[in-house]
């Protein structure tokens, strides 16, 4: 959990990573992996987005496609409406200061959040592979961007996975992603290793056991683990029963280095990084 004082730039205002940051997640979708984390109704929306603002988050991750395997695709109109209506009813209740960032592979999508809703930072589980506009159209809009690694696709995604040498693999992908941000200025860009997308079991924790290692690109990194498939398939347990399994690795990542968790659960995982901030 030790770390150097980082800064983001979220549209002017400065802020330094000298603390974990908490994300709690809004997902405006019918079919993600966990049921209690959908919000589609008006009512449900504004009820998520107050819990996440009091139970501590610092960030809201807003989402409109599942990207769960085997989840239906949704097309960029419908992807957008969703996000029309959610970050609406979020700025309402949260009001325009609070970070929120938006959990897309589509750079109009992001354009969009960012122009229309003043979304501060774009949260891209394809790594700039899954639209070919999205480094361009992040640097255009100066937000800071989260880079994340994925295998295939997510309706491929979990069809065998294979790596001949998994942590060296991750490596060359964050270093060449990471080289062309850097060319077209962006400059805030945080690395995700992208658990339970394109990973086996063994995978997911090895990655776990080796997660400091990725300090060495010198960027800050989010986790997203919370009552993912590794936790339920090692456990045998569903995902509503993956709390305290998530809580685990939660506190585990934090000491691995970790600037962000993305989670479904924020009183806990606030908790997590409070308790060991005291003992660290």
């Amino acid at each position: 959990m030790i770390r150097t004082s980082r800064t983001l730039n979220l549209g002017g205002r400065i802020l330094v990573l000298d603390r974990p940051q908490v994300m709690g997640i809004l997902n405006l979708t019918p079919d993600s992996f966990y049921a209690a984390s959908r919000a589609l109704a008006e009512d449900d929306i504004r009820r998520r987005a107050r819990q996440i603002r009091d139970e501590g988050a610092a960030w809201a991750d807003v989402g409109a496609y599942s990207s769960r395997p085997g989840a239906d695709d949704v097309p960029p109109e419908e992807e957008m409406k969703r996000l029309r209506l959610g970050l609406s009813l979020l700025r309402d209740e949260l009001g325009d200061e609070f970070p929120v960032s938006v959990d897309t592979f589509r750079a109009d999508v992001a354009r969009m959040c960012v122009e229309e809703y003043g979304v501060q930072m774009v949260n891209d589980i394809g790594g700039g592979q899954l639209d070919r506009d999205m480094f361009s159209t992040v640097a255009a809009l100066h937000v800071p961007y989260v880079l994340m690694h994925m295998q295939g696709t997510p309706a491929t995604m979990q069809h065998a996975p294979s790596y001949d040498d998994l942590l060296r693999e991750l490596f060359i992908f964050f270093s060449r992603r990471l080289e062309a941000l850097y060319a077209l200025g962006v400059p805030d860009v945080i690395v995700d290793p992208g658990f339970g997308f394109g990973k086996t079991l063994e995978q997911n924790y090895q990655l776990m056991s080796h997660l400091s290692d990725f300090q060495e690109l010198g960027c800050p990194m989010l986790v997203g683990v919370s009552r993912k498939s590794m936790i339920c398939r090692l456990l045998d347990v569903t995902p509503d029963e993956a709390l305290n399994g998530t809580t685990v690795l939660h506190t585990v990542a934090l000491q691995r280095g970790a600037d962000f968790l993305r989670v479904h659960d924020v009183r806990p995982a606030v908790e997590a990084v409070k308790i060991l901030s005291q003992i660290l």
